[in-house]
Protein backbone atom coordinates (compact mmCIF):
# COMPACT_ATOMS: atom_id res chain seq x y z
CA UNK A 1 0.00 0.00 0.00
CA UNK A 2 1.04 3.46 -1.00
CA UNK A 3 1.88 5.79 2.55
CA UNK A 4 0.93 8.92 -0.10
CA UNK A 5 -1.81 10.74 1.90
CA UNK A 6 -4.74 11.14 0.03
CA UNK A 7 -5.18 14.33 -2.14
CA UNK A 8 -7.78 17.13 -0.51
CA UNK A 9 -10.58 17.15 -2.20
CA UNK A 10 -13.83 20.00 -2.21
CA UNK A 11 -16.66 17.54 -1.08
CA UNK A 12 -13.49 16.76 1.91
CA UNK A 13 -13.57 20.56 2.80
CA UNK A 14 -17.30 21.00 3.19
CA UNK A 15 -17.41 17.53 5.38
CA UNK A 16 -14.85 18.96 7.49
CA UNK A 17 -16.83 22.15 7.72
CA UNK A 18 -19.92 21.03 8.38
CA UNK A 19 -18.21 18.08 10.97
CA UNK A 20 -16.29 21.50 12.78
CA UNK A 21 -20.35 22.60 13.43
CA UNK A 22 -19.47 25.75 10.92
CA UNK A 23 -21.72 25.04 7.80
CA UNK A 24 -25.22 23.70 8.87
CA UNK A 25 -28.49 22.79 7.26
CA UNK A 26 -28.79 25.03 4.13
CA UNK A 27 -25.63 26.39 4.13
CA UNK A 28 -23.91 23.08 3.91
CA UNK A 29 -25.86 22.12 0.68
CA UNK A 30 -25.28 25.65 -0.70
CA UNK A 31 -21.59 25.06 -0.38
CA UNK A 32 -21.78 21.52 -1.63
CA UNK A 33 -22.99 23.69 -4.81
CA UNK A 34 -20.56 25.59 -5.72
CA UNK A 35 -17.34 24.66 -5.65
CA UNK A 36 -14.29 27.08 -4.74
CA UNK A 37 -11.81 26.06 -7.52
CA UNK A 38 -15.17 27.75 -10.29
CA UNK A 39 -13.30 31.30 -8.87
CA UNK A 40 -9.91 30.50 -8.32
CA UNK A 41 -7.49 31.63 -11.02
CA UNK A 42 -4.69 30.06 -12.33
CA UNK A 43 -2.11 31.87 -11.04
CA UNK A 44 -1.89 32.12 -7.02
CA UNK A 45 0.16 32.12 -4.15
CA UNK A 46 0.39 30.53 -1.07
CA UNK A 47 0.62 33.15 1.92
CA UNK A 48 3.88 32.13 4.34
CA UNK A 49 4.73 34.23 6.71
CA UNK A 50 7.64 36.22 5.02
CA UNK A 51 6.29 36.15 1.47
CA UNK A 52 4.03 34.93 -0.77
CA UNK A 53 5.14 31.62 -2.55
CA UNK A 54 3.95 30.67 -6.23
CA UNK A 55 1.81 27.49 -6.39
CA UNK A 56 3.71 25.92 -9.07
CA UNK A 57 1.45 22.62 -10.98
CA UNK A 58 -2.26 21.72 -11.35
CA UNK A 59 -1.56 19.12 -8.40
CA UNK A 60 -0.75 21.72 -5.99
CA UNK A 61 -3.00 24.18 -7.30
CA UNK A 62 -5.73 21.77 -6.06
CA UNK A 63 -4.64 20.80 -3.42
CA UNK A 64 -4.62 24.31 -2.31
CA UNK A 65 -7.90 25.46 -3.72
CA UNK A 66 -9.50 22.55 -1.59
CA UNK A 67 -7.73 23.06 1.43
CA UNK A 68 -8.75 25.38 4.31
CA UNK A 69 -6.05 27.64 3.22
CA UNK A 70 -6.36 31.17 1.87
CA UNK A 71 -5.35 31.58 -1.77
CA UNK A 72 -3.35 34.68 -2.89
CA UNK A 73 -4.77 35.72 -5.90
CA UNK A 74 -3.06 39.27 -6.80
CA UNK A 75 0.20 40.97 -5.59
CA UNK A 76 0.86 44.45 -5.40
CA UNK A 77 -2.30 45.75 -6.77
CA UNK A 78 -1.44 44.03 -9.99
CA UNK A 79 1.58 46.18 -10.49
CA UNK A 80 4.48 44.23 -12.14
CA UNK A 81 7.50 44.41 -9.86
CA UNK A 82 6.33 45.23 -7.07
CA UNK A 83 7.91 44.10 -3.27
CA UNK A 84 5.21 40.87 -3.39
CA UNK A 85 2.57 42.47 -0.97
CA UNK A 86 -0.74 39.92 -0.87
CA UNK A 87 -3.33 42.37 -2.07
CA UNK A 88 -6.29 39.98 -3.05
CA UNK A 89 -6.94 36.43 -2.00
CA UNK A 90 -9.67 34.02 -1.80
CA UNK A 91 -10.35 33.36 1.90
CA UNK A 92 -10.30 30.32 3.94
CA UNK A 93 -13.95 28.32 3.57
CA UNK A 94 -14.12 28.25 7.50
CA UNK A 95 -13.80 31.71 7.85
CA UNK A 96 -16.14 32.46 4.93
CA UNK A 97 -18.58 29.83 6.83
CA UNK A 98 -18.77 31.35 9.82
CA UNK A 99 -19.17 34.92 8.27
CA UNK A 100 -22.00 33.75 6.64
CA UNK A 101 -23.40 32.10 9.52
CA UNK A 102 -22.78 35.41 11.36
CA UNK A 103 -24.97 37.10 8.21
CA UNK A 104 -28.23 35.65 9.81
CA UNK A 105 -29.38 35.46 6.14
CA UNK A 106 -33.23 34.66 5.23
CA UNK A 107 -35.44 33.76 2.08
CA UNK A 108 -35.89 37.27 0.25
CA UNK A 109 -32.76 39.28 2.27
CA UNK A 110 -31.02 42.07 0.25
CA UNK A 111 -27.81 41.41 0.81
CA UNK A 112 -24.52 43.85 -0.29
CA UNK A 113 -21.31 42.54 0.00
CA UNK A 114 -18.45 45.16 -0.19
CA UNK A 115 -15.04 43.55 -1.81
CA UNK A 116 -16.32 41.06 -4.47
CA UNK A 117 -12.72 39.23 -4.89
CA UNK A 118 -12.72 36.54 -6.67
CA UNK A 119 -16.75 36.31 -6.58
CA UNK A 120 -16.53 32.99 -4.53
CA UNK A 121 -18.69 34.68 -1.78
CA UNK A 122 -20.94 36.08 -3.87
CA UNK A 123 -21.48 33.12 -5.83
CA UNK A 124 -22.53 31.58 -2.43
CA UNK A 125 -25.27 34.04 -1.79
CA UNK A 126 -26.57 33.98 -5.47
CA UNK A 127 -27.00 30.30 -4.83
CA UNK A 128 -28.77 30.51 -1.42
CA UNK A 129 -30.87 33.85 -2.37
CA UNK A 130 -30.59 34.36 -5.92
CA UNK A 131 -28.86 36.88 -8.03
CA UNK A 132 -31.60 39.50 -8.00
CA UNK A 133 -30.88 39.61 -4.00
CA UNK A 134 -27.10 39.78 -4.04
CA UNK A 135 -25.08 43.34 -4.23
CA UNK A 136 -21.51 43.45 -4.89
CA UNK A 137 -18.91 45.84 -5.18
CA UNK A 138 -14.97 46.04 -6.03
CA UNK A 139 -12.52 48.77 -6.26
CA UNK A 140 -10.52 47.14 -8.50
CA UNK A 141 -11.23 46.40 -12.12
CA UNK A 142 -9.03 44.12 -13.21
CA UNK A 143 -10.21 42.07 -10.20
CA UNK A 144 -14.18 42.88 -10.82
CA UNK A 145 -13.88 41.80 -14.33
CA UNK A 146 -12.51 38.09 -13.55
CA UNK A 147 -15.00 37.63 -10.65
CA UNK A 148 -18.37 38.68 -13.60
CA UNK A 149 -16.07 36.59 -16.15
CA UNK A 150 -16.10 33.93 -13.06
CA UNK A 151 -19.24 34.24 -11.41
CA UNK A 152 -21.34 34.27 -14.88
CA UNK A 153 -19.58 30.65 -15.95
CA UNK A 154 -20.78 29.10 -12.77
CA UNK A 155 -24.27 30.01 -13.89
CA UNK A 156 -24.31 33.21 -11.21
CA UNK A 157 -25.50 36.86 -12.28
CA UNK A 158 -25.35 39.35 -9.26
CA UNK A 159 -25.78 43.07 -9.40
CA UNK A 160 -22.25 44.04 -9.60
CA UNK A 161 -20.31 47.82 -9.39
CA UNK A 162 -17.12 48.47 -9.48
CA UNK A 163 -16.38 51.67 -7.08
CA UNK A 164 -15.11 52.63 -4.32
CA UNK A 165 -16.92 50.10 -1.30
CA UNK A 166 -16.77 53.30 1.39
CA UNK A 167 -19.15 55.19 -0.51
CA UNK A 168 -22.72 54.07 -0.41
CA UNK A 169 -24.18 52.57 -3.75
CA UNK A 170 -26.31 55.11 -6.00
CA UNK A 171 -29.91 53.94 -6.25
CA UNK A 172 -29.00 51.00 -4.36
CA UNK A 173 -31.59 51.65 -1.62
CA UNK A 174 -31.51 50.08 2.24
CA UNK A 175 -30.10 46.06 2.24
CA UNK A 176 -31.00 43.39 4.80
CA UNK A 177 -27.31 42.60 5.67
CA UNK A 178 -24.43 43.80 4.36
CA UNK A 179 -20.56 42.00 4.50
CA UNK A 180 -17.40 43.25 4.05
CA UNK A 181 -15.16 40.33 2.96
CA UNK A 182 -11.66 43.43 3.42
CA UNK A 183 -10.73 44.52 6.44
CA UNK A 184 -11.85 47.47 7.58
CA UNK A 185 -10.18 49.87 10.16
CA UNK A 186 -13.39 52.05 11.12
CA UNK A 187 -16.80 51.05 10.09
CA UNK A 188 -17.82 53.86 7.62
CA UNK A 189 -21.04 55.38 8.73
CA UNK A 190 -22.42 55.77 5.58
CA UNK A 191 -22.46 52.33 4.60
CA UNK A 192 -25.18 51.63 7.72
CA UNK A 193 -26.66 54.43 6.10
CA UNK A 194 -28.16 51.65 3.44
CA UNK A 195 -28.90 48.71 6.08
CA UNK A 196 -32.19 48.96 7.25
CA UNK A 197 -33.22 49.23 11.04
CA UNK A 198 -32.34 46.26 12.44
CA UNK A 199 -30.12 44.73 9.82
CA UNK A 200 -26.81 43.35 10.29
CA UNK A 201 -23.42 44.10 9.41
CA UNK A 202 -20.51 41.72 9.71
CA UNK A 203 -17.32 42.82 8.53
CA UNK A 204 -13.29 42.22 9.91
CA UNK A 205 -11.68 44.83 11.68
CA UNK A 206 -8.27 45.71 11.69
CA UNK A 207 -6.48 48.28 13.96
CA UNK A 208 -3.43 49.78 15.14
CA UNK A 209 -2.98 47.46 17.89
CA UNK A 210 -4.60 44.39 16.61
CA UNK A 211 -4.15 42.96 12.97
CA UNK A 212 -8.16 41.44 12.89
CA UNK A 213 -10.81 40.61 14.64
CA UNK A 214 -14.64 40.09 13.23
CA UNK A 215 -17.37 41.92 14.29
CA UNK A 216 -21.17 41.71 14.12
CA UNK A 217 -23.43 44.76 14.51
CA UNK A 218 -27.03 45.31 14.72
CA UNK A 219 -28.71 48.54 12.73
CA UNK A 220 -30.54 50.45 15.62
CA UNK A 221 -33.67 52.60 14.65
CA UNK A 222 -31.19 55.84 15.34
CA UNK A 223 -29.18 55.04 12.65
CA UNK A 224 -26.19 53.90 15.21
CA UNK A 225 -24.85 49.81 14.96
CA UNK A 226 -23.90 47.85 17.92
CA UNK A 227 -22.85 44.25 18.43
CA UNK A 228 -20.14 41.83 19.67
CA UNK A 229 -16.79 40.66 18.48
CA UNK A 230 -17.03 37.07 17.38
CA UNK A 231 -13.15 35.79 17.22
CA UNK A 232 -9.91 37.07 15.05
CA UNK A 233 -10.24 37.41 11.21
CA UNK A 234 -7.73 38.26 8.98
CA UNK A 235 -8.21 39.71 5.73
CA UNK A 236 -6.51 42.20 3.23
CA UNK A 237 -7.60 45.22 4.13
CA UNK A 238 -9.77 47.68 1.85
CA UNK A 239 -7.15 50.10 0.12
CA UNK A 240 -8.45 53.56 1.82
CA UNK A 241 -7.95 51.62 4.76
CA UNK A 242 -4.76 50.09 5.03
CA UNK A 243 -2.86 50.46 8.05
CA UNK A 244 0.51 52.51 7.68
CA UNK A 245 3.69 51.48 8.64
CA UNK A 246 5.94 51.62 12.10
CA UNK A 247 6.06 55.47 13.26
CA UNK A 248 9.56 56.50 12.79
CA UNK A 249 11.54 55.76 16.12
CA UNK A 250 13.56 58.85 17.78
CA UNK A 251 16.29 58.86 20.51
CA UNK A 252 18.70 56.41 21.52
CA UNK A 253 18.00 53.03 23.38
CA UNK A 254 17.52 52.32 26.94
CA UNK A 255 17.34 48.94 28.25
CA UNK A 256 15.65 47.49 31.19
CA UNK A 257 14.70 43.87 32.68
CA UNK A 258 11.76 41.90 31.29
CA UNK A 259 8.68 42.28 32.86
CA UNK A 260 5.56 41.33 31.26
CA UNK A 261 5.86 38.23 28.30
CA UNK A 262 5.43 39.70 25.04
CA UNK A 263 3.63 37.06 23.84
CA UNK A 264 0.80 37.82 26.21
CA UNK A 265 0.12 41.15 24.02
CA UNK A 266 -1.30 38.50 21.23
CA UNK A 267 -4.53 37.67 23.11
CA UNK A 268 -7.35 39.39 20.86
CA UNK A 269 -8.92 40.37 23.76
CA UNK A 270 -5.72 42.21 25.92
CA UNK A 271 -5.51 43.55 22.30
CA UNK A 272 -9.17 45.18 21.76
CA UNK A 273 -8.14 46.31 25.23
CA UNK A 274 -4.90 48.14 24.52
CA UNK A 275 -6.31 49.65 21.17
CA UNK A 276 -8.97 51.19 22.75
CA UNK A 277 -6.67 52.60 26.25
CA UNK A 278 -3.83 53.28 23.66
CA UNK A 279 -4.97 54.85 20.40
CA UNK A 280 -2.38 55.38 18.23
CA UNK A 281 -0.20 53.14 19.50
CA UNK A 282 1.29 50.69 16.41
CA UNK A 283 1.88 47.22 17.09
CA UNK A 284 3.75 44.12 15.17
CA UNK A 285 5.03 41.17 15.68
CA UNK A 286 7.35 37.99 14.53
CA UNK A 287 7.24 34.26 16.09
CA UNK A 288 10.98 33.69 17.60
CA UNK A 289 12.26 30.02 18.21
CA UNK A 290 11.59 30.52 21.72
CA UNK A 291 8.36 33.14 21.54
CA UNK A 292 7.74 36.29 20.15
CA UNK A 293 9.42 39.47 19.35
CA UNK A 294 7.07 42.57 19.35
CA UNK A 295 7.84 46.39 18.08
CA UNK A 296 5.45 49.14 18.90
CA UNK A 297 4.88 52.83 17.89
CA UNK A 298 3.61 56.25 18.91
CA UNK A 299 3.57 58.87 16.33
CA UNK A 300 5.43 61.43 18.73
CA UNK A 301 8.42 58.85 17.99
CA UNK A 302 8.39 56.72 21.47
CA UNK A 303 8.60 52.97 20.38
CA UNK A 304 9.67 49.74 22.31
CA UNK A 305 10.76 46.25 21.59
CA UNK A 306 10.05 43.14 23.74
CA UNK A 307 11.32 39.49 22.89
CA UNK A 308 10.09 36.37 25.33
CA UNK A 309 12.85 35.92 27.98
CA UNK A 310 15.07 39.05 26.81
CA UNK A 311 15.57 42.92 27.76
CA UNK A 312 12.79 45.32 26.61
CA UNK A 313 14.42 48.35 24.41
CA UNK A 314 12.52 51.78 24.85
CA UNK A 315 13.48 54.86 22.72
CA UNK A 316 11.85 58.51 22.28
CA UNK A 317 9.52 60.25 24.85
CA UNK A 318 8.20 58.78 27.60
CA UNK A 319 8.19 55.53 28.78
CA UNK A 320 5.62 53.26 26.11
CA UNK A 321 6.45 49.78 27.37
CA UNK A 322 5.52 51.13 30.95
CA UNK A 323 2.17 52.30 29.76
CA UNK A 324 1.35 48.42 28.02
CA UNK A 325 2.38 46.63 31.11
CA UNK A 326 -0.05 49.16 32.83
CA UNK A 327 -2.46 48.83 30.18
CA UNK A 328 -2.22 44.89 30.86
CA UNK A 329 -2.80 44.87 34.90
CA UNK A 330 -5.98 46.98 34.17
CA UNK A 331 -6.89 44.11 31.74
CA UNK A 332 -5.86 41.59 34.20
CA UNK A 333 -7.95 43.70 36.98
CA UNK A 334 -10.88 43.43 34.55
CA UNK A 335 -11.05 39.50 34.42
CA UNK A 336 -8.41 39.00 31.51
CA UNK A 337 -12.13 39.27 29.25
CA UNK A 338 -12.22 37.18 26.43
CA UNK A 339 -12.64 38.33 22.86
CA UNK A 340 -16.12 37.93 22.94
CA UNK A 341 -16.88 39.86 25.87
CA UNK A 342 -15.89 43.39 23.75
CA UNK A 343 -18.32 45.16 21.53
CA UNK A 344 -18.45 47.90 19.20
CA UNK A 345 -20.91 51.01 19.37
CA UNK A 346 -20.95 52.85 15.79
CA UNK A 347 -22.37 56.55 15.78
CA UNK A 348 -22.62 59.64 12.87
CA UNK A 349 -19.39 60.60 15.26
CA UNK A 350 -16.90 57.91 15.57
CA UNK A 351 -16.98 54.32 16.92
CA UNK A 352 -15.98 52.94 20.36
CA UNK A 353 -15.23 49.63 22.15
CA UNK A 354 -17.37 48.54 25.19
CA UNK A 355 -16.72 45.85 27.63
CA UNK A 356 -19.54 43.58 28.32
CA UNK A 357 -22.18 46.16 28.20
CA UNK A 358 -22.22 48.85 25.45
CA UNK A 359 -22.32 51.98 28.23
CA UNK A 360 -19.36 50.21 29.47
CA UNK A 361 -16.90 52.08 27.07
CA UNK A 362 -13.80 52.02 27.06
CA UNK A 363 -11.73 54.97 26.87
CA UNK A 364 -8.19 56.02 26.51
CA UNK A 365 -6.28 57.48 29.24
CA UNK A 366 -5.74 57.24 33.10
CA UNK A 367 -9.25 56.76 35.08
CA UNK A 368 -11.35 54.23 33.90
CA UNK A 369 -9.80 51.27 35.36
CA UNK A 370 -7.96 50.33 38.41
CA UNK A 371 -3.77 51.05 37.90
CA UNK A 372 -1.93 49.04 39.80
CA UNK A 373 2.10 49.74 39.90
CA UNK A 374 4.13 48.36 37.28
CA UNK A 375 6.23 45.32 38.09
CA UNK A 376 9.37 47.53 36.66
CA UNK A 377 9.84 50.19 37.70
CA UNK A 378 11.46 53.21 35.46
CA UNK A 379 13.82 54.06 37.90
CA UNK A 380 15.33 50.70 36.38
CA UNK A 381 15.64 51.69 33.01
CA UNK A 382 19.38 52.52 31.68
CA UNK A 383 20.71 54.25 28.70
CA UNK A 384 22.77 52.11 26.66
CA UNK A 385 23.41 53.94 24.07
CA UNK A 386 22.14 53.05 20.14
CA UNK A 387 20.66 49.53 20.13
CA UNK A 388 20.52 47.72 16.75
Amino acid sequence: MSGASEAPTYPGLVRDLADRGLLTGRWRRVFEAVPRSRFVPADVWRQLPDRCEPVVGADAWLALVNSDEPVVTQLDDGVEGGPGVATSSNSMPSMVARMLGLLDVRAGMRVLEVGTGTGYVAGLLCERLGDDLVHSVELDPVVARQAAEALAQAGYRPQLRVGDGEQPWPGLGLVDRLIATCALRYVPYGLLRQVRPGGIVVAPLAREFWSGALVQLRVQDDGTAVGPFCGGATYMPMRAHRIPDLHDVRGKGRARAAGLDPARLLDLGFALFAGARLPGVRLIHQDTGGGVQVWVTRDNGSAATAATGQEVWQYGPGFLWEEIEQTWWEYESAGRPDAEQFGLTVTDRGQHVWLRDPRAVIGPGRGQFPRRPSPAPRAQARVRGDHD
